[in-house]
């Protein structure tokens, strides 16, 4: 296999990746502000959430640096090519950012709906990451197969507190309709938007980090 081939496959995923992390603990700053609100005597759902947090930031961090050792910046990617960001809009037609949070916290019903998101978001991340771990161009990169291996591991943790919460207040599982829905943004970004941006030489890279707008940026720079 040609080495520009694979070269510009593992920058496709990891821009991809990168993005999607980060656009994960983001987000997970809403969902914490809400969980605050909705179960203030349970810390043990607040801690949990937060580690997910602390994952979260920790994978992105992993994947900027493995492009810091390339010497180049991961393309600039949009919220077209995020996992979460389409599951929202199309479960509660708004954007992560326009979301109604007072709202939800106010309601089992959305509250629910929104663990019912997240905790099957990071299901089918988990089962990406297996494949991932079979996939022969990324184990033959020295980096990559370290940091699936990592975000293996952590992935069952990021689903659970969500589980509980629904466990615990008698909420419903995903019915099959939403897991449709699941299957069909996974599909959508694999089969679609993915070999576009693959095959698209004019998609342009970042000049700068995505976290260097936001309070973890701002850390970054400081030390």
């Amino acid at each position: 296999m040609p080495d520009w081939f694979k070269r510009r496959y593992l920058d496709v995923l990891a821009s991809i990746y990168l993005y999607n992390e980060h656009r994960g603990y983001t987000a997970i700053d809403q969902v914490l502000a809400a969980v605050r609100q909705q179960e203030p005597c349970d810390p043990v759902m607040i801690a949990m959430v937060e580690r997910h947090r602390k994952d979260e930031r920790a994978h992105y961090l992993m994947f900027r640096r493995w492009f810091e050792r390339r010497g180049e910046m991961p393309f600039a990617l949009d919220r077209t090519f995020g996992h979460i960001d389409r599951f929202i809009e199309i479960m509660f037609g708004a954007s992560i950012n326009g979301l109604d949070t007072q709202a939800i916290v106010s309601s089992d019903h959305l509250f629910a709906r929104l663990c019912r998101v997240i905790s099957l978001t990071e299901q089918r991340g988990y089962r990406q990451v297996e494949v991932l771990l079979g996939n022969a161009m990324v184990l033959g990169d020295p980096v990559l197969p370290r940091i699936f291996a990592i975000i293996h591991k952590d992935e069952p943790s990021h689903w659970a507190p969500y589980d509980r919460w629904l466990a615990l207040h008698a909420g419903r599982q995903p019915r099959w309709w939403e897991r449709m829905v699941d299957g069909f943004i996974h599909a959508e970004l694999l089969f679609v938007k993915l070999p576009f941006l693959f095959l698209n030489p004019w998609i342009a890279r970042r000049h700068d980090w995505p976290e260097e707008g936001d309070a973890d940026g701002r850390e970054i720079k400081a030390l």
